[in-house]
C-alpha cells in the first residue's frame, strides 16, 4: 500500500490497523528476494480482474464464462448431497485414491463415449481439480524451462498462465475461421526446430476455442495430430464445450484415433457445476504412471465429496438431459448476441459465428486498442475481456471475447447496446 494510499486511510482507520498495515507492507518488500525466479512469472490474470469488476451491480458482464446453473435441481442436489453426508460421510470427508475413484474414472469413460471417444479405460483417468489442473500437471511433467508450447491464436488465458508460471516459451500458430492452420503449424514447427529449440506439446481447443468460439474443421483434425506425430511433439486436447454443440454435426475429438499422441482433458465444470472443481486427463498408457504421480503429489487427492456428488448425478440423474436443456439455453443466447452485434455495432467490426460454447469474438479495424477501451465500457454499463488477455504477446490488440452463456438474451442485447459507442467512438478517433 503506498503512502498517499495510507494518508487516505487514515481519516477512517485506526491507529494500530494502519500500524499493521505498515508492518504487512514492509514485511512483503523484506520478503521479495525470497521469490523464485518461477514467481516473477506469475500474474494476475486479467480475466480474473474483470470477472471481480464484472459484479458490480447494475453492470452488465459480457465477461465471464460462467454456466446458467439456474436450469439444474437445486433442490434434489442438495438433498442429494446430504444423503451422501449422512450415509457415505465417513468416506466422503477422508482422505481417497489419488488418481481419482473408480466409479467416477469409469463413468467419466462413458462421458468420453458421448464426445466420441470409444476405447478409453478407467485405469488410464486421473481425476483433476478442473481441467486448468489437468494442464498444469500436464506442463510439469513434460516441461524444462525454456521449453516450447505451441498455442493456438488465440487461446485461453489460463494455460497462458500455467505456461508462464514454469517459465515456458509460449509460441502461437495462426487460426482461421476452421481452426488452427496446418500449413502454419508444420512451418512453425520446422523454423523452432531449426532454431534449436525443444518443442514438448501443441495445447489446443479444437471445439469451440476460448476465446474465440472458432471450431478446428474435421478435415484438418487428422492433419494436426500426424502434423505433430511426425515431430515428436505431443498434443493436448483441453474440450470442456464439446458437448455444448448447438448447431452442426458433432466432430470427432483429436483423440479419438489417436491414443497414444494425444492427452485429453475433460471438465464438468461446463456441463455440471464449475464449483465441483472436477475434471479429468485421459492420458495415453506409456504416459499414465508419471502424469498421475505429478497430480498426486500436488492435490494428494482429489476431493471424494466432490467426486461422489459427480458420481451420483451422472448415475441417478437425466444428465444427457440437462445437457440438451443447456444447449438449448446457450443456443438462444448465443443468436441474441449475433443479433444485437447485426444490428449495434460500427461499421468494420467483424465477429465470429459459433455452433457451441460461450464466447464470440469480435474483430475491429487495426489500431485500435481493445484494453483501454474497457473502463469506458465500464463507465457506460457493461464488461467485456479485452483481446491482449488470451494472447502471449505484449503488442496491442484489436479484438475483445463477449460471453453469453451466463446472461439472459433481454441483458445481452442492451450490453451490446452499451458497448456499441464505445467501440464507434474509438475507431471514429482513428
Amino acid at each position: 500500500m503506498s503512502h498517499e494510499t495510507l494518508d487516505a486511510a487514515a481519516g477512517t482507520l485506526p491507529a494500530e490497523a494502519i500500524d499493521a498495515i505498515e508492518r504487512a507492507a514492509t514485511s512483503a518488500h523484506r520478503h521479495e528476494e525470497l521469490f523464485s525466479e518461477r514467481a516473477a512469472n506469475i500474474r494476475q490474470s486479467a480475466v480474473r480482474d474483470v470477472f471481480d469488476i464484472s459484479l458490480r451491480p447494475g453492470l452488465v458482464s459480457l465477461a465471464g464464462g460462467s454456466p446458467y446453473l439456474q436450469s439444474l435441481p437445486l433442490e434434489r442436489l442438495a438433498a442429494t448431497a446430504a444423503r451422501i453426508i449422512a450415509e457415505d460421510g465417513l468416506t466422503a470427508l477422508q482422505y481417497g485414491s489419488g488418481q481419482g475413484s473408480e466409479e467416477l474414472r469409469t463413468q467419466i469413460c462413458d462421458v468420453m463415449a458421448a464426445e466420441g471417444i470409444m476405447d478409453a479405460l478407467p485405469q488410464n483417468v486421473v481425476i483433476t481439480a478442473g481441467s486448468q489442473s489437468a494442464q498444469d500437471v500436464a506442463t510439469k511433467v513434460f516441461c524444462n524451462p525454456g521449453d516450447v508450447v505451441l498455442v493456438e491464436d488465440p487461446t485461453y488465458v489460463g494455460a497462458l498462465n500455467t505456461f508462464e508460471a514454469y517459465q515456458v516459451q509460449v509460441e502461437t500458430v495462426e487460426m482461421d475461421d476452421d481452426g488452427l492452420v496446418p500449413e502454419q503449424l508444420e512451418a512453425r514447427i520446422a523454423a523452432l526446430q531449426l532454431a534449436g529449440k525443444n518443442i514438448k506439446f501443441l495445447y489446443t481447443i479444437p471445439n469451440f476455442n476460448n476465446p474465440s468460439g472458432i471450431t478446428l474443421a474435421a478435415d484438418r483434425r487428422q492433419k494436426i495430430v500426424d502434423i505433430c506425430r511426425n515431430a515428436n511433439i505431443l498434443v493436448v486436447e483441453d474440450n470442456p464445450y464439446g458437448l455444448l454443440r448447438f448447431s452442426g454435426e458433432p466432430l470427432a475429438p483429436l483423440r479419438a484415433a489417436n491414443p497414444d499422441d494425444v492427452i485429453y482433458m475433460g471438465s464438468f465444470s461446463k456441463i455440471f457445476a464449475p464449483g465441483l472443481r472436477i475434471g479429468w486427463a485421459l492420458v495415453p498408457e506409456h504416459l499414465q504412471r508419471r502424469y498421475y504421480l505429478a497430480a498426486e503429489a500436488v492435490t494428494l487427492c482429489p476431493p471424494a465429496f466432490n467426486q461422489m456428488l459427480v458420481s451420483a448425478y451422472l448415475r441417478d440423474y437425466d444428465w444427457k438431459g440437462q445437457i440438451e436443456t443447456y444447449r438449448g439455453l446457450y443456443a438462444e443466447r448465443c443468436a441474441a448476441l449475433l443479433a444485437a452485434l447485426e444490428e449495434h455495432m460500427p461499421p468494420g467490426t467483424t465477429w465470429t459465428r459459433p455452433e457451441g460454447g460461450f464466447f464470440v469474438w469480435v474483430t475491429l479495424p487495426e489500431g485500435v486498442d481493445t484494453y483501454p477501451l474497457l473502463r469506458k465500457a465500464i463507465d457506460a454499463g457493461v464488461v467485456f475481456i479485452p483481446g491482449a488477455a488470451f494472447t502471449p504477446s505484449d503488442d496491442p490488440s484489436n479484438k475483445l471475447r463477449l460471453a453469453f452463456s451466463a446472461v439472459p438474451p433481454e441483458a445481452i442485447t442492451e450490453g451490446v447496446r452499451r458497448l456499441a459507442p464505445v467501440l464507434q467512438q474509438a475507431i471514429a478517433a482513428l
